[in-house]
């Protein structure tokens, strides 16, 4: 079967606000400002930034990612956990349960969440054409090949397969810089 090479995307720090949050954070009515679309389709930065701060820091001008979800999520890299003073699990987006919390900051508000606080799970974002293409499955683990002069492999990468994406590989800041992930990089899919 034919090997994916998947293009790999550093993904900063940021927020998904709950539509309730939101309120508080930014006014009563208050609507995401569509600024950039990321490379999910339906996904964006948004124009709206707060500030979160944790037991040991702040982390300030913290992009708001759009549209609004369920549950106010925070994705930070284990070097922005630590200034914070917090020390959250991996975890993949949206499972918040039993993750710590912090206090969000915004110009008309602040909340505390009680939980929330995650390091993303490296994964791959992959249409069902793709994942059939190249014999992969949703929720499978695989490791991903980068060469270079910091040639890598990032192991425990999950699968994620819907029709809503479009095939990309997420990566934190700490896994790019390591792996000295710098414009377009891919990566070879090997199933585990």
């Amino acid at each position: 079967m034919e090997k994916l090479n998947v293009i790999i995307e550093a993904s900063a720090r940021h927020i998904h606000l709950s539509e309730a949050d939101l309120a508080v954070l930014f006014g009563e009515g208050a609507k995401l400002t569509p600024k950039r679309e990321l490379s999910q389709p339906g996904q964006y930065l948004s124009e709206e930034r707060v500030s979160i701060v944790g037991p040991k820091g702040t982390i300030s001008n913290l992009g708001v990612l759009g549209p609004t979800r369920p549950a106010t999520q925070v994705e930070v890299s284990f070097t922005d956990a630590r200034a914070l003073g917090i020390v959250p699990p991996i975890r993949e987006s949206g499972d918040v349960a039993g993750t710590p919390g912090c206090k969000v900051v915004g110009p008309c508000g602040e909340v505390e969440i009680k939980e929330g606080v995650m390091v993303a799970k490296r994964h791959i974002h992959i249409t069902p054409e793709d994942a059939e293409k190249y014999g992969l499955k949703d929720k499978q683990i695989v490791s991903v090949k980068v060469g270079g002069d910091r040639g890598i492999t990032f192991g425990e990468t999950v699968v994620r397969v819907s029709p809503k994406f479009r095939t990309r590989m997420h990566v934190d800041f700490d896994e790019s810089n390591a792996a000295a992930l710098a414009g377009e990089m891919t990566g070879e899919v090997i199933a585990e």
